[in-house]
C-alpha cells in the first residue's frame, strides 16, 4: 500500500502509470463512504485512463480507505481534504493535471481549484448540479452523523441515510470516522470565486440522480462550463456506466463544445 505522510496525517494513495508514454495525468476523488478501490478500481476506471495514456493517481481521502481515521469532526474540512490533495501532487512532483471528484469528491475538487487554480487543467464534478447551493436541511448532518454512528442499522428510518450506511458497512469502512466527517463545519460556497475558475469545468450528473440536482444549473456559473445529464443513471449506478466514461474523455479530448481547450 503506497502511503504518504501529509500534513501530519497519512494518506493511502495509488500512482498507476500507463505502459507506454504518459499523456497526461489524472487525479481521482472518490465519494462519501467510499474509498479508491471501490470507487475507482472496481468501476473500471483505472483501466480507461490506462488505456488512454493517462497517469492515474487516486487517494483515500481522509476517514476512508486505508488513510488516517480521526474521530474529530474539526479534522475533515473542505480545506483539509483539498491540501491533502495538493501536498500528494507535490509529494509526487505532478504540476498541473486533470482532476476528477465523484460526489463528495467533487466538493474537494471545487476547493482545490479555489485554493489551487493553476494546478488544474480540466475539472470534471460528477454526481453534482444545481443542489450543491441548497441550503442545508435542519438536522440533515446530524441524520447522516447518526445513520453512520447507530449500532442498529435498522433504527435508520430515511432509505437514503440507509443506503449509504449499507455502503460504508459493505465497505468496511470506519463509522465513527464518517460520523465525524458528517459533522465538518464548512463555509458556504463563494459563488463569485467560484465564477472566476479560468479551467474548463464539466459537470455531470445522472438523470435520475435526486442528490445531484441539474448539471446544467451547476455549469452556467462557471466561464467554461458544460452540464452533462446521463440518461437512466441514479447516483450510485452512473459512475461504473460507460455513457460517464464516454462524456469524460469527449469532455477531455475537447469534443463537446468548441470553446473548449482539447486534450492533449
Amino acid at each position: 500500500m503506497p502511503s504518504a505522510t501529509l500534513n501530519g496525517v497519512t494518506i493511502a494513495y495509488d500512482d498507476i502509470a500507463p505502459a507506454g508514454p504518459v499523456q497526461r495525468t489524472v487525479l481521482l476523488l472518490h465519494g462519501f463512504a467510499s474509498n479508491r478501490n471501490e470507487g475507482w478500481r472496481r468501476t473500471g476506471w483505472y483501466g480507461a485512463f490506462e488505456r488512454r495514456g493517462i497517469r492515474t493517481i487516486a487517494l483515500d481521502q481522509r476517514g476512508h480507505g486505508e488513510s488516517v481515521k480521526s474521530h474529530d469532526p474539526a479534522d475533515y474540512t473542505r480545506a483539509n481534504l483539498a491540501a491533502d490533495a495538493v501536498a500528494l501532487l507535490d509529494s509526487l512532483g505532478v504540476g498541473r493535471c486533470e482532476v476528477f471528484g465523484y460526489s463528495m469528491g467533487t466538493r474537494t475538487a471545487l476547493q482545490m481549484a479555489l485554493d489551487a487554480p493553476d494546478r488544474i487543467g480540466h475539472l470534471m464534478l460528477g454526481g453534482i448540479g444545481g443542489k450543491l447551493f441548497d441550503p442545508p436541511r435542519p438536522g440533515a448532518a446530524d441524520a447522516m452523523k447518526q445513520a453512520m454512528a447507530t449500532d442498529d442499522p435498522e433504527t435508520i428510518d430515511q432509505p437514503f441515510l440507509k443506503s449509504f450506511r449499507q455502503f460504508a458497512d459493505e465497505q468496511g469502512e470506519d463509522r465513527q470516522a464518517l460520523a465525524a466527517m458528517s459533522a465538518a463545519q464548512n463555509p458556504a460556497w463563494d459563488r463569485d470565486a467560484l465564477a472566476r475558475l479560468p479551467m474548463p469545468v464539466l459537470v455531470v450528473a445522472g438523470a435520475r440522480d435526486e442528490l445531484a440536482g441539474d448539471p446544467d444549473e451547476l455549469a452556467r456559473l462557471f466561464p467554461h462550463g458544460k452540464g452533462v445529464s446521463l440518461p437512466g443513471c441514479d447516483h450510485f449506478s452512473a459512475i461504473p456506466h460507460a455513457s460517464l466514461k464516454a462524456t469524460v474523455f469527449d469532455f477531455l479530448d475537447g469534443l463537446l463544445d468548441d470553446d473548449f481547450p482539447p486534450f492533449e
